[in-house]
């Protein structure tokens, strides 16, 4: 604790324990200052010396022939008004970081000023905060929070300001020059414990750039972004270390924040935390997790942020959305919507991510504009994990049955743009949302299923799909074909994927981007490897279709036909493409859906369905 001596002698101040401080002294008292509860019985000469504010008291009380003085609004209050009268009288006083700026308030208030007498209270307040306490990392930081309770006073003196500055220099000096003793928060190391028996005195690990980050929290909000924004104004540390510092003080500051909630009655109160947090945010990418600014959106939801804030961190996720998990984009929907989760707002990052490769610029060439598209910056792999992503997305939001037909289907043509080896993951997606969606119409199957791409759907995938009863009849056709194309041609090496009837291209490719029109390989496309969580639950269901079947002997043998059959059509092109355009008389046999091109659906057939931690050093 840091303190300064003014003054020799003892401290000679008693109680008689009814609220009354008196000075022992030969000398009769002479005036009562009457601070909230408590009376000072002392004399006026001191007191009248050294402060202007008593002079004029006591002047008046002299008028009115009263010896007694009010003082009901000093900072401070009786506690503080003691340590300056102990002053007045020459009695050693005790300053630290915790009573120094209510005692440099008080001696304001009072007019103990250099003109009343050199060598004043508030003098040697100013000296003793600038020699020793801005010096000082622990005491500055205490300073400053002392001045939240008389914020107006704070600016007026010039207190917070001061001290501001100093943990912002403290905090960009070289780390070189950095012990561990300078954070106070921070859980000591075994050796400092002295429960390292092989530490031999010397130092053995060196200080993190973000050593300071922890201390910070301790400071209101307020003060928290004065402190940062002085920090970045220096510009010595990196964004990585800003970041590391706004994301301490969530964790600390918003209780149930690592699990994306607020854990409080009152939510509110923490709006203007999440929103100077998100303020305060440095623009470059990288800067803090994917995951941490997910947290920040969800906690902006529950506070009821403002549009900016929300934008802003949409932007930001959109900038760097391959690095999301599926747990990161389950953000809740509001309590008075039917559906469980924001798709719309997973819409929009979505957008803002692929935005980045929609980058234009302008450039003026003989009066005239021309739109010249530049290379996009989005690499192949980051849109495909984005694209494997998205499809996990749709199989989870697909268990709602709440969520409309034309959410599923928007966010699922959004990433349809993104080529992608295998369909594994969309099959699942759209299989989910069919098994919860029971009552869905021809048409909205079908448009659901034009989502898809058969050939890109590996073995195990197809063989689901061909005993799935929720399938458009069309679409189970089109497996089986697919499936068969690809074991000719894995069984003929060297050999390319045959031409496939042209009425089948045009149902199969529609207008979903580079994913249908995309040249394909039988070996490298139709073989590849799918996610590993996909091919798990495809095989689940499958096996469990398979010892279903095993239990119903009529089952296997109509399936059998059934696939033996269509085998049959499958050996000659010509006949398989004239079955698939023979729209009446498959209508008339099957009586099944099939009559329709899937390519060819009618948008407005369509229907949708009822509306309803530990925190790691940057080094």
């Amino acid at each position: 604790m840091k303190f300064m001596k003014l003054g020799s002698k003892p401290d000679t101040f008693r109680s008689d324990g009814n609220n009354v401080r008196y000075v022992a002294s030969e000398l009769a008292t002479d005036i009562v200052v009457t601070v909230g509860d408590f009376k000072f019985y002392l004399h006026k000469f001191p007191l009248l010396s050294k402060s202007a504010c008593l002079q004029k008291l006591v002047a008046s009380g002299n008028e009115q022939n009263c010896d007694e003085v009010q003082i009901s609004d000093i900072p401070g209050g009786s506690v503080v008004f003691e340590i300056c009268a102990k002053f007045c009288y020459g009695m050693t006083v005790n300053l630290n970081a915790y009573n120094i700026f209510s005692t440099r308030c008080a001696a304001e208030y009072l007019g103990m000023y250099e003109t009343i007498e050199k060598g004043n209270l508030i003098y040697k307040i100013d000296i003793f905060l600038n020699s020793s306490i801005v010096h000082s990392w622990k005491d500055s930081i205490i300073v400053l929070q002392t001045t939240k309770s008389l914020s107006p006073l704070s600016d007026e003196l010039k207190v917070a300001g001061l001290c501001v500055d100093a943990i912002a220099t403290n905090a960009c000096i070289d780390v070189s020059k950095v012990d561990w003793s300078y954070t106070y928060n921070r859980k000591k190391l075994p050796e400092e414990n002295g429960n390292d028996p092989n530490f031999n005195g010397v130092k053995s690990r060196p200080v993190p750039k973000d050593w300071w980050v922890e201390d910070l929290c301790e400071l209101e909000i307020d003060l928290y972004k004065r402190v940062i924004m002085s920090i970045k104004t220096k510009g010595i540390q990196s964004h990585e270390v800003i970041g590391e510092a706004l994301k301490a003080y969530s964790y600390r500051r918003l209780p149930g924040f690592s699990k994306g909630v607020i854990h409080s009655r009152d939510v509110g109160k923490y709006r203007s935390t999440v929103d100077t947090i998100v303020w305060l945010l440095p623009a470059e990418k990288g800067s803090v997790s994917c995951s941490f600014l997910f947290k920040l959106l969800k906690a902006a939801i529950i506070v009821d942020s403002g549009d900016m804030a929300r934008e802003q961190l949409v932007r930001q996720i959109g900038q760097q959305l391959e690095e999301a998990s599926l747990n990161d984009l389950l953000i809740r929907a509001a309590e008075r919507e039917d559906v469980m989760y924001d798709v719309d707002m997973v819409q929009k990052i979505v957008n803002k991510f692929l935005m980045q490769d929609r980058n234009a610029e302008y450039e003026s060439e003989e009066n005239k504009v021309q739109e010249i598209q530049r290379p996009g910056i989005l690499t192949d792999a980051s849109k495909l994990i984005v694209a494997k992503l998205i499809d996990s997305y749709l199989a989870e939001i697909a268990k709602d049955p709440n969520l409309p037909l034309s959410k599923f289907v928007d966010l699922a043509e959004t990433v349809s743009c993104i080529s992608r080896p295998t369909h594994n993951g969309l099959y699942r997606a759209i299989d989910m949302y069919l098994k919860e969606h029971p009552w869905m119409s021809k048409s909205e199957r079908k448009r659901i299923c034009k989502l898809m791409d058969c050939k890109k759907l590996s073995a195990d995938a197809c063989m689901h799909a061909v005993q799935n009863e929720m399938l458009p009849l069309r679409v189970v056709i089109q497996v089986l074909f697919f499936k068969q194309l690809r074991g000719a041609a894995a069984t003929s090496s060297g050999t390319s994927t045959p031409d496939l009837p042209k009425s089948l291209k045009n149902a199969n490719g529609g207008s979903h981007g580079s994913s249908r029109s995309a040249p394909t390989n039988p070996e490298e496309d139709w073989d590849s490897v799918s996610a590993t969580e996909e091919l798990k639950a495809l095989k689940t269901e499958l096996a469990a279709l398979r010892l279903r079947n095993r239990g119903d002997i009529r089952n296997n043998v109509d399936n059998a036909a059934a696939i033996s059959k269509m085998k049959g059509l499958m050996k000659s092109k010509r006949i398989f493409t004239k079955i698939w355009s023979s729209k009446a008389a498959i209508g008339e046999n099957s009586g099944s859906d099939s009559s329709e091109s899937l390519g060819s659906a009618n948008p407005e057939e369509a229907k949708s369905t009822p509306s309803r931690n530990r925190r790691h050093s940057v080094s």
